[in-house]
């Protein structure tokens, strides 16, 4: 349930659904924005394969670290530019590409592959559907909620709420999150009762 609820939590939904009106607020003109969305999709798809390609090789655990930090980085300088109003130029759009990538690379690619591995067999099911109903109900909340609060809050605060979540999410995965890679149920599972 947390791995799916900081999936959400990082803002990717909010990023993908509203990425022109974030555009927009950071200066950009309607066109620049719809043109830095096409952008952003390109991203999602390359950084989605490469994480995809390499997730057998170093492992779940490392992907979500590196992206983990990749995250708090990027989000970070999203409410920093938003904090100081210094809004010209392309540095969110660029810090949002950033976070896409990150995003695709760990948590996008990691998320279902971790959700089907972690569970023992005769619980599997009642608990990838417990993942996937934290990962939908989440996302919702976040694409409902998102105009709410960047309206009111405005997007330094919001994008700061994102962030302060991404470090709780590699305290997470530093501390709790077994890695799975190569790994059998038994031996995932004799790695949770030691932690």
């Amino acid at each position: 349930m947390f791995f799916a609820f900081f999936n959400q939590v990082s803002g990717i939904n909010a990023i993908i659904y509203y990425a022109p009106r974030i555009f927009e607020m950071a200066g950009l003109g309607a066109h620049s924005s719809l043109l830095s969305t096409v952008g952003i999709g390109l991203i999602n798809f390359i950084f989605t394969l490469i994480g995809i390609n390499i997730i057998d090789k170093v492992g779940r655990r490392v992907l979500m670290l590196v992206g983990s930090v990749g995250l708090i980085a990027s989000l970070s300088m999203v409410a920093f530019t938003f904090y100081s109003g210094n809004l010209s130029g392309f540095a969110i759009p660029i810090y949002m590409m950033m976070f896409i990538a990150f995003f695709a690379f760990s948590q996008g690619a990691v998320i279902w592959v971790f959700i089907s591995e972690i569970f023992p067999n005769q619980v599997r099911a009642k608990g990838q559907t417990l993942g996937s109903s934290t990962h939908w109900v989440m996302a919702a909340i976040i694409a409902f909620g998102f105009p709410y609060l960047a309206e009111t809050l405005g997007g330094a605060v919001t994008f700061s709420f994102f962030a302060i979540m991404m470090v709780l999410q590699f305290i997470f995965v530093w501390r709790f999150m077994p890695e799975t890679k190569g790994r059998s149920l038994e031996q995932i599972e004799t790695n949770i009762v030691l932690h």
